[in-house]
């Protein structure tokens, strides 16, 4: 029992360390980051359905626990796909600052995020990724802890 209330105590000096608004990538956890598909106004385009479509071919064999986006249809747009190819339900979390949500709901975990740019760039600043930050379409990105210093990012493309 003393082991763990050490670990304990040690994760909580660490957190209350951090700099305010900065969360770090849970042990054992993968966050595949992407911007939303190409868009023309509110609604995919053709190429943006494509590049939706395109995803689930692109994480084969990856597995994933969780699906999240903001609320938003071009997100949730771009999710339906590899929902529907995983047998998952998109978890909405509010697009303002969702670093701690999503890193408190999906540690341990293999977990997608699909965000709009300023999001995306929040996620960035809070995990404190090293730049750039995965803001073009077809951009993603597979996040993991570090064992010491910024995560490690493995860049990814998808194309249709």
């Amino acid at each position: 029992m003393r082991p763990v209330r050490l670990i304990l105590g040690l994760l909580t000096l660490l957190a209350a360390c951090a700099a305010p608004g900065q969360v770090s990538v849970p042990p054992e956890t993968t966050l595949i980051i992407l911007r939303h598909a190409d868009r023309v106004g509110e609604d995919l385009t053709e190429q943006g359905i494509a590049r939706a479509e395109a995803l689930v071919a692109a994480l084969e064999g990856v597995p994933i626990d969780a699906i999240y986006a903001p609320g938003i249809k071009r997100n949730l747009e771009t999710a339906v796909p590899l929902a529907r190819a995983r047998g998952l339900t998109v978890q909405r979390i509010p697009a303002e600052n969702p670093a701690a949500q999503l890193m408190a709901s999906g540690a341990g975990k293999t977990i997608v995020w699909i965000g709009n740019k300023g999001n995306l760039q929040s996620i960035w600043d809070a995990i404190s990724a090293p730049e750039p930050p995965p803001l073009n379409y077809g951009d993603l990105f597979f996040v993991t802890r570090a064992r010491v210093g910024s995560p490690l990012v493995e860049r990814r493309r998808v194309e249709p």
